[in-house]
């Protein structure tokens, strides 16, 4: 299959940073050919984009497709209230359907925004069945189940066997990782330190070294959190984690709001990749991330939503346009310029999975995963004299996206969902809310 897609803005987000007047050109699932020049070119598949702008598809970094059908439920609460009187209980009422529904309906979102690549973190059963999802929806993820082995505020279903959490763990990578050619992926990820044993986490380390795949954990978030990994194991999040040998090029940890300068420095030496997440940490008044520092110290960074119950949305540019916004009180209005937070957005989070050299770009010989905007909209003009890029960070919207491609393949075209069924998945989910909130009630303390 060949695509020709003509006659647009290209933002390369490649190592030169060019903006290309011209043509892209996709065989199979890669970009064979950018330029000006392709008049002669075959092709199965014609877009005609004039006038229209085409970015890397967006690839966040800490996503909780499992949470999406408890959107609106969890509104205006601290992160341990959050969890233990809203998340939780929902969590431990969902079943096999709940799982698929509620991944189909953030994967849905997702993909008319303009993202084309996820790190997700599910909730303790069901997997199996956010990876169906995953694999029909066509998306580029890293998923695993999440890992509970400790906690006495935690509902029964979500309390594991150390043992039982990694087996478990461990069949769900043998079966999806890798599924599709690597467009899918599988990461261990434990929930928390607060979460976890020393036991499993070491068990994760040591599974992670074998497989060679990622960790994906929450670190750092909240002061409360912080206060009991103190009390517990004598460190501070970062610096325990480093004790489990933990802290390394493989593991993404969303948040880390609450730093030390110690944290810092073992994050930046040991290549650890920071999931800033500015529209969660600020609906659950956890904090602002020190993200300027980070980045001025070589810090690997990206961007994420979270889940819909503490953000309420998916959409990158929403989060885009927070990471720039709020640094500025704080540091200077030059701290988080927009070709900063689009890098985070796009190359950033490539960098973070380890697949810069297939993705987070818009460079020949690379996956085609990418978004294309029609910005001819009165909220985004004018545009003579405007940078771009300025413009897809400060002014861009989700309903901008027109088209979306994974890895070669058109899933969303002219805001047409090719791979979900919309209608289906909007009656179901508000069924499925509605029966979840039934069940949660015998979990609450």
């Amino acid at each position: 299959m060949r695509i020709l897609i003509k006659k647009a803005e290209i933002i390369t987000m490649n190592p030169a940073e060019d903006i290309i007047y011209g043509d892209l050109l996709i065989e199979d699932d890669r970009i064979v050919a950018l330029g000006s020049d392709l008049e002669n070119t075959d092709y199965d598949k014609y877009i005609d984009a004039s006038g229209k702008t085409i970015i890397p598809g967006f690839v966040q970094t800490h996503i909780h497709l499992c949470q999406t059908i408890f959107r609106g439920q969890a509104d205006d609460l601290e992160l341990m209230d959050w969890l233990q009187q809203k998340i939780w209980p929902l969590e431990a009422a969902h079943d096999q359907e709940s799982i698929y529904y509620s991944a189909l309906l953030g994967l849905g979102e997702l993909i008319q925004s303009g993202t084309t690549t996820i790190v997700d973190m599910e909730t303790v059963h069901h997997t199996d069945f956010a990876f169906q999802a995953l694999a029909e929806s066509g998306i580029r993820a890293l998923s695993g189940k999440v890992m509970m082995d400790k906690g006495d505020q935690v509902p029964l279903p979500l309390q594991e066997k150390t043992s039982d959490s990694i087996q478990q763990s461990v069949d769900l990578l043998e079966k999806w990782h890798n599924y599709d050619h690597g467009r899918l992926q599988y990461a261990f990820s434990p929930r928390f330190v607060v979460s976890c044993t020393e036991a499993l986490l070491t068990e994760v380390k040591q599974l992670s070294d074998h497989y060679n795949v990622m960790v994906h954990t929450h670190a750092s978030e909240n002061k409360g959190e912080i206060d009991i990994v103190q009390r517990e194991t004598g460190m501070r999040n970062i610096v325990y984690l480093d004790h489990l040998g933990l802290a390394n090029k493989r593991l993404i940890l969303a948040h880390c709001i609450w730093l030390d300068q110690l944290e810092k420095q073992i994050i930046r030496e040991k290549g650890v990749h920071v999931s800033h997440c500015p529209a969660s940490n600020l609906k659950l008044a956890s904090g602002i991330a020190d993200i300027p520092e980070m980045h001025d110290h070589g810090t690997c960074l990206s961007l994420g939503a979270d889940g819909a119950p503490c953000n309420n949305n998916l959409d990158m540019f929403n989060d885009m346009r927070l990471a720039a916004l709020i640094q500025k009180p704080i540091h200077g209005p030059t701290s988080m310029p927009a070709k900063t937070v689009l890098k985070m957005a796009t190359i950033g989070g490539a960098k973070a999975i380890g697949r810069d050299h297939e993705i987070g770009s818009l460079e020949v010989g690379k996956k085609a995963d990418l978004a294309i905007l029609d910005l001819n909209n009165f909220h985004t003009y004018p545009s003579a004299e405007v940078d771009p890029i300025s413009r897809i960070v400060y002014s861009t919207t989700r309903a901008d996206v027109e088209t979306t491609i994974i890895n070669g393949k058109i899933v969303m075209e002219n805001r047409r969902m090719l791979t979900i069924d919309k209608a289906d998945v909007l009656q179901q989910a508000n069924r499925i809310i509605r029966q979840l909130l039934k069940r949660s009630k015998q979990f609450l303390k």
